[in-house]
């Protein structure tokens, strides 16, 4: 009989790698909460309508990447390729929103898109998000980018750069596809990739995101955004910028950064790690004050990013596991019993180990616990049961082997 295995582009996470996972999502539970957000869960699947109004149909994501089906009674539905249209729709849904009131929230899950496979991405990929609804203030944009480092910093990521760009507002922004749509006609438009050529009229600033070397090569002498922004976009900016100078934080401007999705205005940002010498770009996002509207909600502002946990898992290679307290190893098969009960009772006092299950030979069960990395093995066989003991051997100190009383030792811990 043939085995199932699995899909292209889905991995199975053992032990050692869902660690990293975990240790993630715990640094962002401490720091996130520190800046007043809570966490929201939202559905993997939503009615694909959903993305399309919100990423935009024009978009690879839409367009190319996303895991759309019919259900049974032929209604569109896709698995989330991004999380913030999900946390948009929940927001929506739950009519909390008043004027003036703002709400954060953070989210971790699995996204889906349909892209090749590699280091570090995934057809099946996580992200870990963090939105803020209800504030147009830059001090938000600033507040988000500043948790974001200290996130990164808990996590022993140090050696970062942050690039920085605005992309105007609804006033602005028609001037400067105007001026791109112009650019873009004085050069040959077969020179162009095709999905460019497509873009050029419907969305002009997705041609600058472009990663074709040909097309980013007949981009290079574009007009940028930063020379169209309104008084309003250039305050807003200006006082992003103004925060994170009085938080040392280091950035880059970019005017060629637009990010991928349709529903982002004014602040942009992608933040890359080279903690493992070569640039890994690890977070991103900016603000999007018409998506919520646009989805048939209030008209309130929000602002948010998202970090790839994958690449941040290839970063946190050295991460140590938690060291395990104990190993109860059991050299007799009569003490199995016995020695499961008293390992619980030493995880009843928050104590962390493992035993083994049956008897085995002094020096499998030595090499058993070594493996674990065990601060101390424990040995019960047929001596210790009669007398009630357990002998102790410290495995990263030079302490005596010692046999103590079970109860006793209980009591110590």
């Amino acid at each position: 009989m043939s085995k199932v295995q699995k899909i292209k582009g889905f991995v199975d996470l053992f032990p050692e790698e869902a660690a990293k996972f975990t240790a993630m999502e715990t640094r962002a539970r401490e720091v996130f909460s520190r800046y007043g957000f809570g966490e929201l869960r939202t559905p993997i699947l939503e009615k694909t309508e959903l993305f399309q109004k919100s990423i935009g149909e024009d978009t690879d994501v839409v367009g190319k990447e996303m895991f759309t089906f019919p259900d049974r009674k032929d209604r569109s539905l896709t698995m989330r390729p991004e999380a913030t249209a999900g946390v948009v729709r929940a927001f929506i849904e739950s009519k909390t929103h008043q004027p003036g009131k703002i709400s954060k929230f953070f989210t971790f899950g699995p996204m889906f898109r349909y892209e090749r496979p590699q280091k570090g991405r995934q057809r099946q990929f996580h992200q870990l998000n963090a939105e803020i609804f209800g504030a147009d203030e830059a001090q938000a944009d600033a507040e988000l980018i500043l948790m974001l480092r200290t996130f990164l910093n808990k996590l022993g990521l140090t050696k970062l750069t942050i690039e920085l760009n605005s992309l105007g507002c609804h006033e602005c922004r028609p001037t400067y596809k105007q001026a791109l749509i112009d650019y873009y006609k004085s050069k040959d438009k077969e020179n162009f990739c095709e999905d460019c050529r497509r873009r050029m009229e419907t969305n002009p600033l997705r041609v600058l995101d472009c990663k074709v070397p040909t097309c980013k090569e007949l981009v290079v002498d574009a007009p940028v955004i930063t020379d169209h922004l309104c008084d309003d976009c250039e305050t807003h900016f200006g006082d992003v910028k103004a925060i994170l100078d009085g938080a040392d934080v280091n950035y880059e401007l970019n005017p060629r950064l637009v990010r991928g999705l349709d529903y982002y205005v004014r602040t942009c940002f992608e933040v890359a790690s080279y903690d493992i010498g070569s640039q890994t770009a690890v977070a991103g996002g900016g603000r999007y004050d018409g998506l919520i509207k646009n989805l048939g909600g209030p008209d309130c502002p929000g602002t948010g990013f998202a970090c790839g946990m994958e690449r941040l898992a290839l970063l946190l290679e050295q991460l140590e596991a938690e060291t395990p307290d104990f190993y109860l190893a059991v050299v007799d098969k009569e003490a199995a019993n016995a020695a499961m009960l008293f390992a619980q009772q030493l995880r009843d006092k928050g104590l962390k180990g493992e035993v083994s299950y049956s008897g085995g030979s002094m020096k499998s069960r030595m090499r058993a616990a070594n493996k674990t990395g065990a601060k101390v093995c424990l040995i019960m066989g047929g001596s210790e049961l009669a007398d009630g003991t357990v002998t102790i051997k410290d495995m990263v100190g030079d302490r005596e082997q010692e046999t103590l009383d079970r109860e006793q030792y209980l009591a110590s811990q």
